[in-house]
């Protein structure tokens, strides 16, 4: 293809990307620098038969001023990421000096709202993330194992969790596992605890929102393992099957090579997605037992006093946090395709 041609073919793609990736990303590094102004008091002194009192109002004239002459707010540099609602440095040495132990340090640590919804967020990504693989590929086995018929049956009920809104399944397994519910019945009785919650239980919600992050999540990983088997050389295969060896190792010498790059690339989108956790922690109501970072900006930005510079700085550290988590894989296959080049 000429350079051209390829330019005009990729202009479209670009400018959208510039519109709607790359603008955003620097409206919002550049608004976690800056802070709302503060209003402009002023004093008035009022004078009665009984003596003086003095109070304090807003100059809505001067703060309308200096709103319009600096409309970003004012400059402060990086210290909304040091602050105690982000980084929290100062908290964070303080906490390491006044603990006995890593113990000590982790639980001091969190009671600081950002790494305790980062804790969160990290255990959820890392948890989920291999587990729905994992199970996505052994559905995706399983189905195509099946007979010719029976396979657009099985083909339907494992993609349900993709169809159902995220949000409406969270909901509908929260009423579930309520003490009234199916599951929340069966736990009573399998535990001998009558007055077993599991929305009062911080290690129990953790699991739910785990459990559901799975079950919604594996039909994506499903679909695309699914795709690839149909690729796997048969010729391949039936060697294998000649050679004596068994169906595990057909499937761990001959297929899961063949579909790594589809490991790869589900390992991809589902890091970005597990990392952005929203959905599931608002529909279990958990807000009280897990914190992520998405919640964290969502209640910036909601409320009378909306934090922009707030919810700006723990997007931009979310991006930073997304970069970090998908680096080692971006390398990794970087180098694979650098290998196969040469």
């Amino acid at each position: 293809m000429k350079h051209r041609t390829f330019f005009w073919f990729f202009l479209p793609t670009a400018a959208a990307m510039l519109l709607f990736i790359a603008f955003p990303i620097v409206s919002v590094v550049t608004q976690s620098l800056f802070t709302p102004h503060e209003a402009v008091l002023i004093e008035v002194e009022n004078c009665g038969p009984f003596g003086c009192t003095t109070e304090t109002s807003i100059d809505q004239e001067a703060t309308a001023s200096l709103r319009e002459s600096s409309p970003l707010g004012r400059f402060v540099g990086l210290s909304i990421y040091f602050d105690r609602g982000h980084l929290a440095f100062a908290e964070v040495g303080e906490a390491w000096r006044n603990s006995s132990g890593l113990s000590s340090f982790f639980s001091n640590l969190m009671n600081l709202p950002f790494y305790s919804a980062l804790a969160f967020t990290l255990t959820y990504t890392f948890v989920c993330t291999p587990a729905l693989i994992a199970l996505g590929f052994a559905i995706a086995v399983a189905v195509n194992s099946l007979h010719q018929r029976l396979k657009g049956l099985m083909i339907f009920f494992s993609l349900l969790p993709m169809i159902v809104t995220p949000l409406i399944g969270s909901l509908i397994l929260f009423w579930m596992v309520d003490s009234r519910g199916v599951l929340g019945n069966f736990l009573s009785w399998i535990t001998a605890d009558p007055d077993l919650s599991v929305k009062a239980s911080t290690p129990l919600m953790w699991i739910c929102l785990i459990v559901y992050g799975i079950w919604s999540s594996a039909p994506f990983a499903f679909v695309v393992f699914y795709a690839g088997l149909q690729t796997v050389p048969q010729d391949t295969l039936e060697s294998a099957q000649i050679d004596g060896a068994t169906r595990w190792q057909q499937i761990r010498f001959v297929i899961i090579p063949h579909l790594a790059p589809l490991v790869t690339f589900v390992a991809l989108i589902q890091l970005m997605d597990n990392f952005r956790v929203l959905e599931p922690i608002l529909g279990f109501q958990a807000q009280a037992h897990a914190q992520s970072l998405s919640t964290f900006i969502l209640s910036d930005l909601s409320g009378e006093t909306r934090q922009l510079s707030s919810a700006a700085t723990t997007s931009v550290l979310t991006i930073l946090g997304v970069a970090i988590l998908l680096s080692p894989v971006l390398v990794r296959t970087w180098r694979d395709f650098n290998e196969k080049s040469h």
